[in-house]
């Protein structure tokens, strides 16, 4: 089942045998207690909470793990103050206890953010606001003045309150706020600041997450209870079952289950017609962003999200992400029959808004050194403003005769990267009903993958590195994995200490034997799942002809690519990289 606007990476089948071992455990045991569609990080996280209660659970992925609106992320991990208008108190509550929460069972990926909202006026939106409430109807855009954000920020902390897991906010008047950020706009009246959170590597978290239930499935016996697989899709019902494709081979196979679980996001509806039911839930909208290569910006935020609304109301953001610069979001229907991609208008809106914010501060185009964009999996939501869709979930259960047998099918709506644990939590115990099973772990305090044990100050990150200095890896290197992978690089070295290893010449972030490490251990399908999904090299616009030659040669062993897939996967690459993401890279393969 491929759809022009899924942001499909897919390369065409290349007709030769499987060499994956996942696809294999599938094939070989054909059914599963449950089987959940869809390897974004709810229908990951959903996977990893149901392995834990002992479920024998299965999930495909027909694209690679967190490739569609996961990986389309603003990188936050956020209480959503602004879904306080809405009345979405619950939506809130859960959010910031989730981001508490993320922040001491993933702290490898996911890091405390000072957030500031410049603010242009004191009363301004204090009348449409209740309207909004009290009505749900979005009415006419307004720009929240002092008065409603205050408001808005006091409910927000008390709801925020966890043994002091991040400060109160902070108010303050024009004077104070441009010493602390000379470069604002200096027509501001106050700035607020608060705190939230951001996740920089989604896919390494969403990885993470995967491998935790994928070892929680193996049992003393040598038996596998959860089993996971990318690049398989489905692509009809049979008599014998549901048909899945290997989009990589193009081989098929059936797979029955006593339970489905369809959390394919946006493409919910496009799922469950694969599977015989016409369902009109879904109604996506799309959100896209820039990644900048600019020090005066970058120097300008002062290390914070710059989080505000801009002059049409829309809630945009610029916030640091390292040495580059994090741009985005917007916010519109989504033409599901075309690819999600950055537009040209939309950057030309996100270049207006910098100037808007930071008037000193001159960014044109050549600054730009990554774009993406993904579609939101939002209910279906008719004439409601896209802005003012409920960030909510909810799920949808249908019964479907597969097989002979009646298969009860939960299909999730919604959701946010913030509230995936709570989410899955919730669709496990969902399954759980259905099987007559009880849960015997919860992850409310479960570390996540490399989280475990992940040093917790600046000290203690220098402390580690320096200890896992030497014998070829220098502290760069270690510094680089530990980002990479949290304390799972443990593993990572002791791998790379095993045989003859060769840092790349084309970036010092990589290495032969860190690459076959990544094939064995992290389900590679395409070259660019490195680039872009298992390293951040694409979105820091580190992408370089000559990487791609090295690291398609670094894969072609583990990989088993002759030379003509070699450079079928550069091109490909390349395709993927300046169609979805704005990034041209030309080819040393005449």
């Amino acid at each position: 089942m491929r759809n022009p606007g899924s942001g499909d990476e897919s390369a065409t089948a290349r007709n030769l045998p499987s060499m994956r071992p996942q696809v294999d455990a599938l094939r070989d045991r054909p059914h599963a207690r449950v089987l959940i569609i869809g390897g974004g990080i709810n229908g990951v996280g959903t996977f990893r909470d149901l392995a834990l209660q002992g479920v024998d659970v299965a999930l495909v992925e027909r694209g690679d793990y967190c490739q569609g609106a996961s990986g389309a992320s603003s990188h936050m991990i956020h209480g959503g103050i602004r879904y306080l208008e809405n009345g979405e108190f619950r939506l809130v509550r859960e959010s910031v206890v989730e981001r508490n929460r993320l922040l001491k069972i993933a702290p490898h990926y996911v890091k405390p953010l000072k957030t500031t909202i410049p603010i242009n006026s004191l009363f301004s939106g204090i009348l449409a606001a209740p309207l909004r409430f009290l009505t749900h109807r979005q009415g006419k855009p307004k720009e929240r003045g002092a008065f409603l954000i205050k408001a808005g920020l006091s409910l927000y902390d008390a709801f925020s309150r966890d043994g002091g897991t991040v400060p109160r906010h902070q108010f303050m008047g024009r004077t104070k706020a441009l010493a602390e950020l000379p470069a604002l706009n200096p027509g501001i009246k106050y700035a607020a600041t608060y705190f939230d959170a951001s996740v920089h590597n989604p896919e390494r978290l969403t990885l993470d997450v995967l491998q935790d239930g994928e070892k929680a499935g193996l049992g003393a016996g040598g038996e596998n209870r959860a089993r996971a697989t990318n690049y398989v899709s489905v692509t009809a019902v049979t008599a014998d079952g549901v048909q899945l494709t290997d989009q990589l081979t193009g081989e098929t196979f059936t797979m029955t289950a006593d339970v489905m679980v369809n959390t394919t996001g946006a493409w919910v509806d496009e799922t469950n017609r694969a599977l015989g039911a016409g369902t009109r839930f879904m109604g996506g909208t799309k959100g896209s962003h820039i990644v900048l290569d600019h020090p005066e910006l970058l120097a300008a935020c002062q290390g914070r999200e710059i989080f505000f609304e801009h002059t049409d109301g829309r809630i945009v953001l610029i916030y640091p992400m390292g040495d580059r610069v994090l741009v985005g979001t917007t916010d519109v229907d989504a033409d599901m029959g075309v690819d999600a991609v950055c537009t040209p208008a939309e950057i030309d809106y996100f270049l207006e808004l910098i100037g808007h914010v930071f008037p000193a501060v001159t960014v044109s185009r050549e600054a730009i050194v990554y774009s993406f964009s993904g579609v939101r999996p939002l209910p279906r939501h008719d004439e409601t403003a896209p802005g003012f869709v409920s960030r909510d979930y909810r799920i949808e259960r249908a019964d479907h005769v597969i097989a002979g047998r009646t298969v009860p099918t939960l299909s999730l709506v919604g959701g946010k990267w913030t509230t995936f644990r709570a989410l899955s939590e919730h669709l496990a115990d969902e399954v759980l009903a259905i099987l007559s099973e009880s849960r015997k772990e919860s992850t409310a305090q479960l570390a996540i993958g490399g989280g475990a044990g992940f040093p917790t100050t600046p000290g203690g990150v220098e402390a580690w590195i320096a200890a896992h200095t030497g014998a070829g890896i220098d502290a760069t290197r270690a510094g680089v994995l530990l980002t990479r992978y949290g304390m799972r690089a443990q593993a990572v070295l002791d791998y790379l200490a095993a045989a003859p290893d060769r840092v790349f010449d084309s970036t010092h972030e990589l290495s032969a034997r860190e690459i076959a490490f990544m094939v064995e251990h992290e389900q590679i399908g395409h070259l660019v799942d490195v680039l872009i999904r298992r390293t951040s090299l694409a979105f820091r616009g580190l992408v370089s002809a000559e990487l791609l030659v090295e690291l398609a040669g670094a894969l072609a062993g583990p990989m088993g690519w002759d030379a003509s897939l070699q450079t079928a996967e550069i091109a490909h690459a390349q395709d993927v990289l300046a169609r979805f993401h704005g990034v041209r890279v030309e080819s040393l393969i005449g």
